[in-house]
């Protein structure tokens, strides 16, 4: 079986706010679509990729399943796809859930095919037919219960307990806004203050409410001696049903964790259960500042053959605007707790990576610089400072390594790699420390660098004979900025 690597997907795909869901033998990736250098997000049209639930290290572009300007709504196609989900409804169709940016209204689009493509089918509604408008419609999830019934997540509550900082839209701010990200601001402005996470029934049509939406987890203020202190509802809502439980996850107000709420009924009595992951490792056995630039989360939980994954996205570019997936694999407890994961490069994959041949410097779990943030700022959502991912030529590539970056990729299964290989270029003098943790203690070796080239040259360095499963660590001293392209590993003849 071929290995995988997180990102999942190839690495000039880019496929956030990841929704998968198991049809029929095929695993499904429900996601919106940014872009390299993008200034909003999410300015493709919905893709889907999928992969047998035998080998999840076997995805298949299923092509485009639905296009923004199919809905009336954005006839003139100037507003955002963002995150979707998907339902398979009472009927055997396929029933997409979608939103604009900002903009009070959930679409829906259905399929005879899981892969789509999807075409229009309405918009939520009030049982007089009326469009729902209300209680800020963004971030929909659906479920169709075991018993037919179907349920509608939505919300967005960004008030009282932010840890992010957001943006002030003044007339004058906007004006200096991209044109691409003015409506959004705009509308923004006026709706961002939520309450709640809300929950309702549909009827059988999948679009009317057959009841007034209702509260389901605390967002803002209404956090307070509920449990969800600190961790309350933001954005990103997915709902699973699990040995007989509802989990609800979400992204809290930290933005950059999703965390998952539990109960015995799908439309109340949620009780908070954890952080799943951070995309900067926060809280990850006590980790209090980032191991990775932080960015906005969203994703939901997968089970396939008996084992969980927890899909979830990461910053790349430095920018909120550019995130491709990951995966990692969860465990729930027989109590039905789940401990909080940590971000890895092998993700998906059976096991660690081998120390065999060359692997994307792309796929590092760890990276951190002088310039790192302990925050996510919307009023930089892109940051050409750190060290982080760019893309050029359809290829991925690790830019501004500086003194103090730091890089590390979790996990490998060491079988005595002789050496290590580095594809650099730029203008640096300095060392590289090898290392097989985080801290630096077990040092495998220290590399010289002394690169001063505008085209990719290979640096190699001897390594400490070691094997078992352990991480690789690259720690950079020295004066200059490099790029890193690939590494790898040799071995002795």
């Amino acid at each position: 079986m071929r290995q995988i690597y997180n990102p999942y997907l190839p690495m000039g795909v880019y496929i956030p706010d990841g929704e998968p869901h198991l049809f029929d033998g095929r695993v499904y990736i429900y996601g919106s679509h940014d872009a390299t250098g993008a200034k909003v997000y999410c300015p493709g049209d919905y893709n889907v990729w999928s992969a047998p639930a035998e080998d999840l290290t076997d995805w298949r572009d299923e092509g485009t399943s639905y296009l923004r300007r199919q809905d009336p709504t954005n006839a003139g196609n100037r507003m955002q796809l963002w995150a979707p989900d998907v339902t398979k409804g009472p009927d055997g169709r396929y029933y997409l859930y979608y939103c604009f940016p900002f903009y009070p209204e959930i679409g829906v689009a259905v399929s005879g095919s899981p892969a789509g493509p999807f075409e229009f089918h309405g918009h939520v509604r009030w049982s007089d037919g009326r469009t729902l408008k209300e209680f800020m419609p963004f971030d929909p999830a659906v479920l169709t219960d075991e018993d037919g019934r179907v349920y509608l997540y939505y919300g967005f509550c960004p008030a009282e307990e932010k840890e992010m900082i957001l943006p002030e839209f003044t007339e004058e701010t906007i004006a200096q806004m991209p044109e691409e990200m003015r409506d959004m601001a705009k509308i923004f402005r006026e709706v961002h203050l939520g309450e709640n996470s809300m929950v309702a029934e549909l009827e059988p049509d999948m679009l009317t409410l057959k009841y007034t939406p209702k509260p389901l987890i605390p967002g803002g203020h209404h956090t307070r001696g509920t449990g969800f202190e600190g961790h309350g509802f933001f954005e990103a809502s997915s709902i699973r049903k699990i040995r007989g439980k509802y989990y609800f996850v979400y992204s809290s107000h930290k933005s950059h964790e999703l965390c998952y709420a539990v109960s015995d009924r799908p439309d109340g009595g949620f009780s908070y259960g954890g952080t799943i992951i951070s995309n900067g490792d926060i809280g990850y056995r006590g980790q209090t500042r980032p191991t990775y630039t932080l960015s906005n989360n969203h994703g939901g939980i997968l089970e396939v053959n008996g084992d969980f994954y927890i899909f979830y996205h990461r910053a790349t570019a430095g920018s909120e605007f550019s995130r491709q997936g990951c995966a990692e694999k969860i465990t729930i407890r027989p109590d039905g707790g789940i401990d909080q994961v940590e971000m890895t490069s092998c993700g998906l994959n059976p096991g660690p990576l081998k120390t065999e041949g060359l692997y994307p410097a792309a796929i590092c779990c760890h990276m951190t610089c002088p310039e790192t943030m302990d925050h996510i700022n919307y009023e930089d959502p892109v940051n050409l400072r750190i060290t982080r991912i760019v893309e050029e030529r359809n290829e991925l590539f690790l830019t501004d390594i500086m003194d103090g970056t730091v890089l590390g990729y979790k996990y490998f299964e060491y079988a005595e790699p002789d050496s290590l290989l580095l594809e650099l270029r730029g203008d640096f003098r300095g060392e590289v420390l090898v290392s097989a943790d985080a801290e630096g203690a077990q040092v495998l070796g220290r590399i010289p660098l002394r690169v001063s080239a505008d085209t990719w040259c290979l640096t190699e360095g001897k390594l400490a004979a070691l094997t078992g499963r352990a991480a690789l660590f690259l720690r950079f001293s020295g004066e200059g900025r490099l790029q890193l392209r690939t590494f790898g590993f040799h071995h002795r003849q």
